[in-house]
């Protein structure tokens, strides 16, 4: 029998490190610790060996094609597949920056959507049977999507809206930042609350995509909002600890066999939330 695999992107600090910390105790095969710094993903594995947990390291930066391909041909190669993938890896604009609302929002898109997205392209055909994917969303994708106009919550929130469509949606925003006109065009003032709609948005598409495609391997596929957790990106005035925050996305990663619920939906606190 081959050996399970599970792998965390952006997985060198935060509540990346806390999931493989997670997984180390609870996921029976090997863990990958993968970040877009070799030095820092190693010093994260090092550090997990000195609490006697061990996690192995793969290069994977989520902007960057040629790493994503080379991280899922290795696991192809080496595991035949992967059988639980923890989409974590994501940026965010510190609020005090300074940085123009259509640089935050082309900088934020390419990693948090964009990223992701391409990750899935490679990586969802490798998802082996009765494989589990979450996708770390926030909070803030809910309530950015109530502060979109009506027409595009309800584009959406669209039960047959497809990847296609989500897409161009994702470029509309970024096109109509660039212009100054994205307020106009019925979006929010916030760059990661639309990058973590596309995200949440993405993860429900992908999920009945593969329950029609692939029926019978029972592969589910979820989005995440690990709550506001003390990290670099949330502050440290934050009330979850990193291993708080991971909770949710371990529960989801660990689903049992057998399990059809839930699947496509955004889940904080171990719970299903209106989207």
């Amino acid at each position: 029998m081959s050996t399970k695999v599970a792998v965390v992107t952006g997985g060198n600090k935060g509540i990346g490190l806390a999931i493989v910390r997670g997984l180390c105790k609870q996921f029976t095969g090997d863990v990958y610790l993968t970040a877009r710094d070799v030095s820092r993903g190693e010093s994260a594995v090092q550090a997990l060996s000195s609490e006697g947990l061990t996690a192995m390291f793969h290069q994977l930066d989520i902007s960057d094609s040629k790493s994503i391909t080379a991280a899922a041909d290795f696991f192809s190669q080496k595991y035949g597949g992967v059988d639980v993938l923890i989409n974590n890896a994501g940026i965010a604009f510190k609020v005090a920056d300074t940085a123009p609302f259509a640089v935050q929002a082309e900088v934020t898109l390419k990693t948090n959507f964009f990223g992701t997205r391409d990750v899935m392209t490679h990586f969802l055909p490798l998802i082996k049977t009765g494989g589990r994917v979450v996708n770390v969303s926030s909070f803030v994708s809910a309530r950015a999507l109530n502060q979109c106009s009506p027409t595009l919550q309800a584009r959406f929130r669209c039960d047959d809206i497809t990847e296609e469509q989500l897409v161009d949606l994702m470029k509309s925003f970024v096109d109509e930042a660039k212009k100054g006109e994205h307020k106009h065009g019925g979006w929010p003032e916030t760059a990661y609350g639309v990058s973590k709609i596309g995200v949440t948005t993405l993860s429900m598409i992908h999920a009945r995509q593969l329950s029609k495609s692939r029926p019978s391997d029972q592969v589910l596929v979820n989005a995440c909002c690990p709550g506001w957790v003390r990290t670099d990106m949330a502050g440290s005035k934050a009330p979850k600890s990193p291993d708080e925050g991971a909770i949710t996305p371990i529960y989801l990663a660990l689903l049992p066999p057998g399990a059809t619920e839930p699947n496509g939906k955004f889940v904080s606190d171990k719970k299903v939330q209106p989207w």
